[in-house]
């Protein structure tokens, strides 16, 4: 966590499987709060997003410590996209040119 101004920057790690469905600008929910997804770094598993002082006050995410568990659920659009993809005879491993 990282204070700026009145914001509060929050980096999470996330198992791999899981940040697949986490994209930029996308959505995630953090002990349910839904979030706006600000980036995602890959070679870290991790993603970030930002708080704003309304938001940090009336949330529980603030006052977990660095290294806290906390609950996750990514959007649902992406496991729509994926099942699609998997009907239609795509894997995740294949990449189309």
């Amino acid at each position: 966590m990282e204070v700026e101004g009145d914001s509060l920057w929050v980096k999470v790690k996330a198992d791999k499987a899981l940040l697949k469905y986490i994209v930029p600008k996308g959505f995630v929910a953090v002990d349910g709060t839904s979030l706006t997804v600000v980036d995602v770094f890959d070679q870290d598993s991790c993603f970030s997003f930002m708080l704003v002082a309304y938001t940090q006050q009336n949330v529980v995410i603030p006052t977990k410590r660095v290294g806290q568990k906390v609950n996750l659920e990514v959007d649902i659009m992406g496991k729509y996209v994926e099942r699609l993809l998997s009907t239609a005879g795509y894997t995740s491993e294949e990449k189309k040119v």
